[in-house]
């Protein structure tokens, strides 16, 4: 799912919060423009937005497709990324990409959201 923008493409107005309907919306406006959600393009920061949506979900007894943290697991797709590097970091899917990114020369924001679309990829064929 490739959400970003050709050069012809008038550029969109980001959309209200109100206005997405879930984490992969929500991630698709960080991914339009992570600047304006993540300090730095720290995956660090990402995971700490990300932590803080579920605690949110949980407070209101939302109930959605998550994929990634939860209280006592590390989440669907820290294991798909775990059996794809074929090594696990005990601290968590972003520590790790963090790395990969940087001994790959590539950002780490980038490095994520390209192996994110391949995780629901996969994931999208595997339900089919």
């Amino acid at each position: 799912m490739d959400t970003t923008q050709t050069p012809n493409e008038p550029r969109r107005a980001p959309k209200h919060p109100t206005e997405l309907g879930d984490v992969y919306d929500f991630l698709d406006e960080i991914r339009r423009r992570p600047g304006m959600w993540v300090r730095g393009s720290s995956l660090l920061h990402l995971e700490s937005i990300l932590m803080g949506y579920r605690v949110a979900m949980a407070t209101h007894s939302v109930t959605e497709d998550w994929p990634f943290w939860s209280p006592g697991s590390q989440g669907p797709f820290a294991e798909w990324l775990w059996q794809r590097l074929g090594h696990e970091n005990a601290l968590g899917w972003a520590v790790e990409l963090e790395h990969e990114a940087q001994a790959a020369g590539q950002q780490p924001i980038d490095m994520f959201f390209s192996l994110f679309d391949e995780y629901r990829a996969e994931r999208d064929q595997a339900a089919r």
